[in-house]
């Protein structure tokens, strides 16, 4: 199992479009994917539970990920979160 521990710095947190390149994101990978808020989790792969995590603007999330391609997920996402959503992933088509 892999995690990463980052700050969300987006102005909107984890809602709406930032909430959806998350989710698009974790759905690259067939590797098990979690999210965490304090003591709340919630599947990377569903942008409902993803959104019900209320994330705002500097909070600290952790994300795990479990499978075969753990690393390359962890990865993506840290890099997704670091650059305030602005980097889009090149497979992800908007």
């Amino acid at each position: 199992m892999k995690e990463s521990v980052l700050t969300v710095i987006n102005e909107t947190g984890l809602h709406s479009r930032p909430a959806d390149l998350f989710v698009r994101t974790a759905k690259l990978y067939s590797c098990r994917i979690t999210v965490h808020n304090g003591d709340k989790s919630a599947d990377a792969k569903n942008i409902i539970k993803v959104i019900l995590l209320n994330v705002k603007q500097d909070t600290q999330i952790r994300i795990e990920a479990s499978g075969m391609d753990e690393e390359a997920a962890i990865g993506d996402l840290t890099r997704l979160v670091q650059s305030n959503f602005e980097e889009v992933n090149d497979k992800i088509r908007i």
